[in-house]
Order: structure tokens, then sequence, then C-alpha cells
């Protein structure tokens, strides 16, 4: 299955049953199509574009050591995660409803190579080095504190290992920027201050090598490596 057919079948694993974050993430429900065009400036096309790039850091047959931070409901890794049998992989998330989310998904479709663990971006349970991708898909934007989410990953990523991921980014999208300020920050779901395209690969490539960064809309993708 290819990265894009495997996003394309992750509204599948909630059996129908899609809460509104699913069916935004997925582009799936008659309500998360709606928050998608009017906040995101997003229809489907640009909704797949946007998570096979920030997917791409995951290469196809990854057998070492991911952790994915926060794996949220784990609506679009599930399926990422059911074709890579080999991988040790740790999903963690603040949130221990989000996490029970994923939980789900994960027994549902039979992925036995995940341990679950509930902890803080900030302050990482994990040893130096730990891990040979690190993945973060729409959390940096919601973290209150940026500057240790960039330490803790940075930190527990091995030596030529792989930071990537996607987050909401200032700039790319003036209708998005309205919502998120007037209505995502005030209602405590986004946490300033944000990243904008150039401020990202400028953070990025003061940490990491071969940096890549690009932006669909509103959401900037990234991928790099830490030196080895």
């Amino acid at each position: 299955m290819t990265r894009k057919e495997q996003i394309k079948s992750a509204y599948k694993l909630t059996g129908g049953h899609a809460s509104f974050y699913d069916g935004m993430m997925t582009y799936s429900t008659v309500m998360g199509k709606a928050i998608c065009r009017l906040v995101w400036n997003m229809d489907g096309e640009k909704n797949l574009k946007y998570l096979e790039t920030a997917l791409a850091g995951v290469p196809e047959g990854f057998s070492g050591k991911l952790l994915e931070v926060p794996v949220g409901t784990g609506v679009l890794t599930m399926p990422v995660y059911r074709e890579l049998p080999d991988a040790r992989i740790t999903c963690l998330d603040y949130s221990a409803d989000m996490m029970a989310a994923a939980q789900d998904k994960a027994e549902r479709a039979g992925i036995r190579n995940i341990t679950f663990v509930q902890g803080d971006v900030g302050d990482l349970p994990f040893e130096d080095g730990s891990f040979d991708i690190v993945l973060s898909l729409n959390g940096f934007h919601a973290f209150p504190d940026k500057e240790a989410a960039y330490r803790e990953t940075f930190r527990v990523l091995k030596p030529g290992g792989t930071f990537t991921g996607c987050f909401y980014i200032e700039g790319g999208c003036h209708r998005t920027d309205w919502f998120i300020r007037h209505l995502y920050v005030k209602k405590g779901f986004f946490t300033p201050p944000f990243e904008t395209e150039v401020s990202l690969r400028a953070r990025l490539s003061g940490m990491y090598e071969d940096v890549f960064v690009t932006s669909v809309e509103g959401m900037g993708c990234f991928r790099a490596k830490k030196k080895a």
C-alpha cells in the first residue's frame, strides 16, 4: 500500500464513527470538510498533499525506533504503522483521552509493535539518542513551551536521525491566521508564539542538517536530519 493509499484509508480505522477531530484530519465527514475549507482553505487534494509531505520522513519498510509526539487519536498514523511490522514504535500524548482513542485504533488494526506512553513533550521520559525518527503531526502549534519541545525532540533523536512532521505556521493563509488568532488561541486550542515558514527553516537549520521546509496554505511541513 502506498503512502497516499494509507492516508486515504485512515477514515476506515474509525469504523464509521469518526470524532470531529478525525473527520477533519482525514477530510472525510461533512463537518470535517467544511472546517478544512473554511478555516484552512483546503480541499481534499491539498489536505492529502500536506499529509503526504509530513509523513515522507517515515520511509516504507522502516524497521528502526520511532517516536510519535503527540499521537492524538492516531487516525493519521495507524494506517502507516500497520505497514511497518518490524519497527519499534512509541506513541506519546499528554491527553489520556486522545491516547485511548489511538490505542483503540491500534487494537482494531491488529498493530502489536506500539508502546503507548502518557507524558509531556517538554520533559520526555526517554534517554538521549533513543529514536531513529521523531514524528510530530499537528502538535507544535499547541505546545505551551515550544522551546522545551524543540530541545527534547532533538535530545531523544539519534545522530543521523530524522525529525519530521507538520504544524500551523503564520503567513501561509490570511484566512487561517484570522481564525487562529480570534478563535483557536482564545479557546486555548493553539498557543502562541507561532513559526512562519521562514522562521521554521531558520530554526531547524540551526539545529539540523538537510533541512526541508514547505507549506500548504497555513500548514508547514518539514524534514531534517540530526548531524551524525
